[in-house]
């Protein structure tokens, strides 16, 4: 039998919304979420106590009540997608937002959404235009197409053209490229999507050129190499050098199409990492068509972008799929400025931030993390620990899956707090901090600390370990 005693002491919810932590509460957010809380702060209690919970008195309290009710309402007014920390060195991370966007990028998305812009209007001759122009003539300035179309990921790129070019016939690709994307997404599922029917060739580890031929028919629409940027099959393994199918396609005058996944503009062995193959040089060895991601290594917003011999991406582009999948001005706008800044690389480089992090030196990673850590030793809190020690960062996004830049790592601990407590603490922070967890110790990566995350895992840390 339930204590009716304990539950006539709850409070009640006109009590609460009088209590100086509401009204207080009441002063900053707006009502209807102060009054949710307030019931729901009762009812929590409630049902705690029908479930036989043995509550203590002073939680029954009307200031316990109103304080838990004030930290709930603010807690719903709080956004839902905000700020964090990202502590891991996962550069292109994609839980985290993947590419962070240059300040370029930034100042053009504020300027063009505070005021009416010619998203679809021809300036010059005062009609209609498309939304397509805008980016179109740098993409093929920087990458040599013949033209570009954009929409709004590179699942739905791969989708668009593969609907429009092979719809209801055979699509050849081989059997090691059939990769799975983040989120269990697999390339055989786009395909299915598309209309278009999968034809395997070749073993997972090994394709010949001869495994494509023999594979061409009637029924053939296209032939489709797909850059397997998620892993990397090492040992004995072989593929088809797009210059290869480009000839083959040539002979039964098939188009040839590449999905570059990641995609990028720049060599990144020039960072002493594995060579990835770059839009340009794909274009150039005879892909018709190019698809690949335009927030991953090219440091720009969430797009699919589209490149390659003009009939193919008009053909794309009059696709009636294409209206559901196409972008708007903010993609747009944030697109073309990052895309401004590759017409100099090195400028490109310094200010697109997913390119400077993948660029770091270690050297000067080493100071970052010295600096951090004399910082946190400064406090001069007896319970915090702070280390230095050598560690490899990931590019993340899915490209460059053997890349292992050299970094420097902090290695931090608060005496009293395991290790997945002190994680779970900085990850619950007003701004959450993600960190890495690897053999029981809790370790941050300079590499992506940016601005004044520094100052942020400062107080952290001393809000935990004072």
């Amino acid at each position: 039998m339930k204590d009716q005693s304990l539950l006539a002491r709850l409070p009640k919810v006109d009590q609460l919304l009088a209590a100086p932590a509401l009204v207080l509460a009441g002063d900053e957010l707006p009502r209807s979420l102060v009054l949710r809380a307030a019931r729901q702060a009762v009812d929590h209690l409630r049902q705690r106590l029908l479930a036989g919970e043995a509550v203590p008195a002073a939680e029954l309290s009307l200031e316990a009540a109103a304080g838990q009710a004030a930290a709930l309402a603010r807690h719903l007014a709080a956004p839902s997608l905000r700020r964090v920390i990202n502590a891991t060195g996962v550069v292109v991370h994609t839980n985290l937002g993947r590419s962070l966007l240059a300040e370029a990028a930034l100042a053009r998305l504020l300027e063009l959404n505070r005021t009416y812009t010619n998203l679809e209007y021809d300036l010059a001759a005062g009609v209609r235009g498309s939304r397509y122009t805008h980016v179109n003539d740098i993409l093929c300035e920087l990458t040599g197409a013949e033209a570009s179309l954009v929409v709004n990921n590179n699942a739905a790129a791969v989708l668009l053209c593969l609907q429009t070019l092979a719809a209801g016939r055979e699509v050849i690709v081989s059997r090691g490229q059939l990769v799975e994307i983040g989120g269990s997404f697999r390339i055989p599922d786009v395909m299915a999507r598309s209309g278009a029917v999968l034809k395997e060739v070749g073993a997972t580890n090994k394709t010949h050129l001869h495994d494509y031929e023999g594979a061409v028919s009637s029924r053939t629409a296209l032939l489709l190499k797909v850059h397997t940027s998620n892993f990397a099959v090492v040992g004995f393994h072989q593929e088809v050098p797009l210059a290869e199918l480009r000839q083959l396609g040539d002979r039964y005058h098939l188009p040839v199409m590449e999905d570059l996944g990641s995609g990028t503009l720049l060599d990144f062995t020039r960072f002493g990492l594995p060579k990835e193959p770059t839009v340009p040089e794909v274009l150039a060895e005879g892909a018709d068509l190019v698809t690949f991601s335009g927030d991953k290594l090219l440091g720009g917003p969430q797009a699919g972008i589209i490149l390659g011999r003009a009939e193919y991406v008009e053909r794309c582009r009059k696709n009636p799929t294409n209206r559901a999948l196409r972008v708007d001005k903010l993609t747009l706008a944030a697109l073309e400025a990052t895309l401004e800044l590759y017409r100099e690389p090195e400028k490109a480089i310094a200010q697109i931030p997913t390119l400077a992090m993948i660029s770091a030196g270690y050297e000067s990673l080493r100071k970052r993390a010295g600096r951090l850590a004399a910082r946190l030793k400064a406090l001069g809190l007896p319970r915090l620990r702070v280390a230095t020690t050598d560690g490899v960062s990931r590019v993340g996004g899915g490209a460059l899956p053997l890349a292992a830049p050299r970094t420097r790592l902090l290695e931090v601990a608060v005496e009293g707090l395991s290790t997945s407590k002190l994680e779970a603490a900085l990850r619950a922070g007003q701004t959450p901090i993600i960190c890495r967890l690897e053999d029981q110790r809790l370790l941050m990566d300079v590499r992506t600390l940016i601005g004044d995350d520094a100052a942020v895992v400062i107080k952290a840390l001393a809000g935990l370990a004072g």
